[in-house]
């Protein structure tokens, strides 16, 4: 059986990841299944498709199967895009997502809803054997809510809420969430784009 290697140790990604494309015929597995835990990759690019690609292409580099690798910003209007690329690291090191989210509230202080919009998107990297490339997107528009709502989910789930909703991302349950996400998005124009052509991907 042909193997997808996710490139990431984010275990609720991964969950999400492995949940969405659980029908495809491949076993799936993270760098950390293969005893890569510590392999980390600077994300210096300047836009969320570099810093996939060079995910993708460094664990290419030590692994044989198929590597799977994203990035996901959150972008705001009214900050001009911002944290956009830099999301995971808005409010510093060490990585903290609360720490993100109370940057996030702080700089929007007195911004009524209206101005609040914003959205997520997921760009995802595909390395198959030979090293052809393979990118998708998904993209989901919201707005940036005035105070953490929901136990659910991970990252600024809390804190934005769906088009459409009145609910954010962790206020849905992880099966509701993995049906409209960005992330499932780019993943569901992943998986018809696996299942349509594969073998074409993958060989030539």
């Amino acid at each position: 059986m042909r193997r997808i290697i996710l490139s990431s140790g984010n275990k609720h990604k991964i969950n999400e990841i492995k949940d969405i494309l659980k029908d495809l015929p491949f076993e799936i597995v993270s760098k950390d299944d293969l005893g890569y835990k510590d392999f980390e990759v600077v994300e210096d690019g300047n836009t969320l498709e570099e810093n996939a690609i060079k995910k993708a292409e460094e664990l290419h580099k030590l692994t044989k199967g198929i590597v799977i690798a994203d990035d996901t910003g959150l972008f705001v209007d009214v900050l001009k895009g911002q944290p956009g690329v830099h999301s995971a690291r808005y409010a510093g090191e060490p990585v903290s997502y609360s720490a993100n989210n109370q940057l996030l509230l702080k700089n929007l202080e007195n911004v009524p809803k209206e101005g609040r919009g914003a959205y997520f998107k997921t760009v995802i990297a595909v390395i198959f054997e030979n090293g052809n490339r393979l990118l998708v997107e998904g993209t989901i528009r919201g707005h940036i809510a005035f105070q953490e709502r929901g136990t659910n989910g991970f990252g600024y789930d809390p804190l934005f809420v769906v088009e459409g909703t009145d609910r954010t991302f962790a206020e849905l349950t992880e099966e509701e969430k993995n049906q409209i996400s960005h992330r499932a998005i780019a993943l569901k124009n992943l998986k018809e784009k696996l299942e349509a052509a594969i073998e074409d991907f993958g060989t030539k």
